[in-house]
């Protein structure tokens, strides 16, 4: 036997959709607060050296965090290769702009105490607004298309056609998904600035993540309620998947229907789970807000995001990239994956360095762990941000 044949291919395929998951999150729990500190720092430090306090709680661990969004995108490339094609062509002007604030993001974060001058600093610091808030907006943005579905066709060679356009992103839905996304970074940029700053600054900052997480429930609340109405339709398969099938999303039919989204959790309740731990988690974080508890607020925020996040994972299974225009050729997790062999050689590298990151990544926080004040800025201005 061929050591791959071990672990079924469509084992292997439900493996990878997880990880790919898991990822994501990581990615939205770990580089989030970073996007959300970097959204609230014009309006949240009055002062220069408030904002130089602000820009220092995530200072020392920004670059680290952006290890899951490469990661997440390295898994999407190999793990399924019709979803990046599809999505990166698709969304090339989109993916453009995000990739040119994420760059912008980290000159802003070197050059912007280089010098003394009041404008210069200024300017930097909402080029670090536009850094962390654009790539919050549309990310959202494009997860609200995803559950619309993508105008995109592809022929009988696999050859895709993409019909849609950058500005017809933006479209209701996706703009609420994306103020969502925003409001649930800001909330939990919030919390973080809670933790590691004191003063004026996290009395503000409670005060901006009381407001973010109102605004959340309210908008995750609109988002299920849209999707329950029927006002944005699913996807179903309407024919027999074999999920041990080569890559090949025609081989299937798909409708569009009014609930669909919501298939899933009449077949299983315990999916339920997931939307229910978006609310637990935002609710929990409004109410600890209000006390004096900092540690325990940042493991609900963070289960804001999970939940939030897996919602739509789970809503969506088995699709990863539907179709609005031929349903048939929305791409799913059983026929638009890379080979046997390539997902059990991945999973075992996975195995192998995934551990090590995380060891890693808890060692720095540990080390670096501590509260940011004036005081700390003033006496390490050398190093500071």
């Amino acid at each position: 036997m061929v050591l791959y044949e071990l672990i079924d291919y469509s084992v292997l395929k439900m493996i990878w959709w997880l990880l790919l998951g898991v990822l994501l999150i990581a990615f939205a729990v770990m580089d989030g607060f970073d996007l959300g500190v970097g959204t609230m720092l014009p309006f949240i430090a009055e002062t220069d050296i408030e904002r130089r306090v602000v820009i220092n709680t995530i200072g020392a661990t920004w670059e680290g965090n952006q290890v899951w969004f490469i990661l997440g995108g390295g898994a999407i490339f190999a793990a399924w290769p019709p979803l990046y094609a599809i999505s990166f062509s698709g969304f090339y002007l989109a993916m453009f702009v995000v990739l040119a604030a994420m760059i912008l993001r980290p000159v802003a974060f070197k050059y912007r105490s280089k010098r003394p001058d009041p404008s210069w600093r200024t300017a930097w610091d909402w080029a670090l607004f536009t850094g962390s808030f654009v790539p919050a907006l549309v990310f959202g943005v494009a997860v609200g298309n995803v559950l619309l579905g993508i105008p995109f066709t592809l022929d009988n060679d696999l050859r895709m056609t993409y019909e849609g356009s950058f500005f017809g992103l933006f479209s209701p839905f996706p703009l609420l998904c994306g103020v969502l996304s925003v409001t649930m970074l800001v909330m939990h940029g919030s919390v973080w600035l809670v933790m590691r700053a004191s003063g004026d600054i996290a009395r503000r900052a409670r005060r901006t993540g009381t407001l973010a997480a109102v605004l959340g429930i309210a908008l995750f609340a609109l988002g299920g309620y849209l999707i329950a109405s029927g006002y944005v339709e699913g996807f179903r398969i309407t024919s027999v998947v074999d999920p041990d099938m080569q890559a090949n999303p025609l081989a299937k039919q798909a409708v569009i229907e009014g609930g669909a989204w919501l298939a899933n959790y009449a077949a299983h309740p315990i999916l339920w789970l997931a939307p229910g731990l978006g609310f637990f988690g935002m609710l929990g974080t409004l109410a600890l807000l209000q006390t004096r508890l900092e540690m325990l607020i940042f493991p609900f925020s963070k289960l804001a995001v999970l939940g939030i996040i897996s919602t739509v994972g789970v809503s969506m299974f088995p699709f990863i990239l539907p179709s609005s225009v031929q349903p048939e050729a929305s791409l799913t997790v059983w026929d638009a994956s890379s080979t046997h062999r390539t997902l059990f050689n991945m999973l075992v590298a996975t195995a192998i360095f995934l551990p090590i990151i995380l060891v890693y990544t808890a060692w720095v926080y540990k080390v670096l762990w501590g509260k940011v004040d004036e005081e700390t800025i003033e006496r390490d201005n050398h190093t500071a941000y």
